[in-house]
């Protein structure tokens, strides 16, 4: 039996850390990035350090036939996607109506769209097979509105929704679906997203390869939503729902100020 997973955004932060820690226990990878050289880099060193097979695909799985091209790449080198571990994404800091149009319209291509593809085209894959694993990743930011980011926030709720919603219709035929909500990550991801300065990146604890063991531990658990803090969970379950309103959208505004 084939233990295979393909995980997107591998080439840094988080994906790469899903890599490492799937090879860790033994399985082959399929990693997909726009770097080239960042992933031949990973490949050689999970080969060398786990003796497992990694396949790497430099694909821009953003654009519009992004999602596609890499599918018809993974059937031609006849694999089988056992997890699916859909990581790539990207957010923005600034208010919506200042931000350049090309690039809010491609976050939502790339987290919610191609995500979307991926899972619609091996999910029913592994629904005809009678199993897999599908790790969406989402964000604590799917929970609540985003002042100053407000389409990030809007497509990773787009996640936590879709994502359970899948898991549901799956299981029965032995697909999971979970979706992991981490808090901020020090990763590219802030930087890319001009978060830094913020409040929200000063209180971040958990690392990128923490995140990506406590989503894959609950993957494979077949749970349907992973918060990676305690805490957090706490008042994001417990706090947040119960605020009026518009506190939540200042609090949330003002973590993302400034």
């Amino acid at each position: 039996m084939t233990n295979t997973a393909l995980i997107t955004g591998a080439s840094a932060g988080i994906g790469k850390e899903f890599a490492r820690y799937h090879a860790s226990r033994g399985g082959d990878v399929i990693i997909t990035a726009r770097r080239a050289d960042r992933l031949l880099d990973l490949k050689a060193e999970l080969e060398r350090h786990h003796g497992i097979t990694a396949h790497a695909f430099a694909q821009d799985i953003g654009t519009a036939d992004g999602a596609v091209a890499l599918a018809a790449q993974v059937d031609g080198a006849g694999l089988t996607v056992d997890i699916l571990i859909n990581n790539a994404g990207f957010g923005g800091l600034g208010r919506h109506v200042d931000r350049a149009l090309e690039d809010e319209l491609g976050m939502i291509d790339l987290n919610v769209k191609t995500l979307t593809a991926l899972t619609h085209y091996f999910g029913a894959k592994m629904a005809a097979a009678g199993g897999g694993k599908i790790l969406n990743v989402g964000s604590t930011a799917g929970m609540m509105p985003g002042p100053n980011q407000a389409v990030y926030f809007a497509t990773k709720a787009f996640v936590q929704s879709f994502s359970q919603a899948v898991d549901q219709e799956l299981r029965a035929q032995g697909v999971t679906c979970t979706v992991l909500c981490p808090g901020y990550v020090e990763t590219e991801f802030g930087d890319t997203a001009g978060l830094e300065g913020t409040p929200l990146t000063q209180n971040s604890k958990t690392t990128a390869a923490q995140v990506a063991k406590i989503g894959y531990d609950a993957m494979l658990r077949g749970k349907l939503v992973a918060i990676t803090e305690f805490q957090l969970a706490a008042t994001l379950n417990w706090v947040i729902p119960f605020l009026p309103r518009r506190m939540v959208l200042k609090m949330v505004e003002k973590t993302q100020s400034k």
